[in-house]
């Protein structure tokens, strides 16, 4: 391997991507998770094995010696085929070239110990990433941000574009964190609609954060890097293929605290994503469709293979993140029928204003006005800068 692992190579390497103002020890660690960045694949468990035996700076030192690293738990002969996987990939021009890239574009350096690198993600065990790369800000999937992960086909039909939009819209205007992967279909879609009610949304990518992909969807990778997080475990000027796609799965369903699959074919790459979320033991779900539909065949296998919830909507999602604390009507005892009327004027995804509320409503503007203070009072709608939406728990 031809990789020069000193304090200086490494505050090069670091600058610009990563504060490089470190105990040397620190920066060593940095500079070690970057290189096994670009050394490995994502999701290798035998390097994951080896950097949590020996940490990630002596690990790479050992492998740039060609010292031993054998590990517990790791086979002799897998860790030699590691090895030789890892060997021609250890050059000092690929990590400089990783590093110039991410600075042309903004992206940052983020490390397993910073406050904002999602714990969740130690659920993949030896298969978690070693870093992250970013463009936007990290912390919008921390550990105490609700996170739902909306993902579907890439084909998507008028009906899961529909559903997709309603939930992403309601759950991120209820502060919930939308975790998608930017492709064609359900995925954009979701993005999209957390963007419109300016809500958080999150995309990972399977190649690096500088290569937008799909290319049709750079504007919208580019809205969300600045209104949310563009993330990827791979570095910069990494082209992203059919295998990244399948390991980037794995850390859309880590990151969420629930995957729902809007629809899916049989064969749909959202399923892999379920698989995931099943396998690390996170709550899923699926939106049922009709059974002559192909384009549903995947949620329904979900739904009988993979213990998956039904959702109909964005309370069934709020439940299973456990977000069923919110104040709740009865229509007896908490309604009026004229605020029957009021409320069912409103949307909880676009505020209008009392004018337009009494006009849909058909009271008279003044009570309309009246009937709103009473309904903020109880938190049944929510004042916004351009009028007043309902809540969802009145939904």
């Amino acid at each position: 391997m031809r990789i020069e692992l000193t304090p200086a190579a490494a505050r090069a390497a670091l600058s610009g991507v990563r504060d490089d103002d470190l105990e040397e020890a620190d920066l060593m660690d940095a500079f070690a998770r970057l290189v096994w960045s670009v050394v490995v694949e994502p999701g290798d468990g035998v390097a994951g094995r080896v950097v949590e035996e020996w940490g990630a700076a002596e690990a790479l030192r050992r492998l740039i010696a060609g010292h031993p690293l054998q590990t517990n738990g790791i086979d002799a002969s897998d860790l030699a085929k590691g090895l030789s996987r890892w060997k021609p990939r250890g050059d000092a021009t690929a990590v400089r070239a990783a590093t110039e890239s991410a600075r042309r574009t903004g992206a940052r350096l983020v490390l397993p110990d910073d406050p904002g690198w999602p714990g969740r993600l130690a659920d993949l065990g030896v298969h978690a990433p070693f870093v992250l790369w970013a463009r936007g800000d990290v912390a919008l999937v921390a550990d105490e941000m609700p996170t739902v992960a909306i993902v579907g086909a890439r084909a998507a039909t008028a009906y899961g574009e529909h559903v997709a939009a309603e939930l992403a819209a309601e759950l991120a205007s209820a502060g919930v964190t939308i975790v998608s992967g930017a492709a064609y279909g359900i995925d954009g879609v979701a993005h999209r609609s957390a963007l419109h009610v300016g809500g958080r949304t999150v995309a990972l990518l399977a190649g690096g954060v500088d290569r937008p992909y799909p290319s049709g969807h750079a504007a919208l990778i580019d809205a969300t890097a600045r209104s949310g997080a563009v993330l990827a475990e791979t570095p910069c000027g990494t082209p992203p293929t059919k295998w990244r796609f399948l390991a980037r799965n794995r850390l859309i369903a880590a990151l969420a605290d629930t995957t729902v699959i809007v629809e899916a074919g049989v064969r749909s790459g959202s399923l892999n994503t379920a698989a995931h979320a099943a396998a690390l033991g996170r709550p899923l779900g699926a939106v049922p469709g009709a059974v002559t539909s192909a384009s549903s065949a995947g949620c329904h296998r979900v739904i009988r293979d993979f213990d998956g919830s039904l959702i109909t909507g964005a309370a069934d999602v709020r439940e299973l993140l456990g977000l069923t604390d919110a104040p709740t009507l009865s229509f007896d005892e908490t309604r009026t029928d004229e605020m029957t009327r009021v409320l069912d004027a409103m949307s909880t995804r676009q505020s209008r204003s009392p004018d337009e509320i009494a006009r849909r409503s058909g009271i008279e503007p003044q009570e309309v006005r009246g009937l709103i203070a009473l309904a903020e009072l109880s938190g049944q709608v929510l004042e916004r800068a351009d009028g007043w939406r309902r809540a969802l728990s009145t939904r």
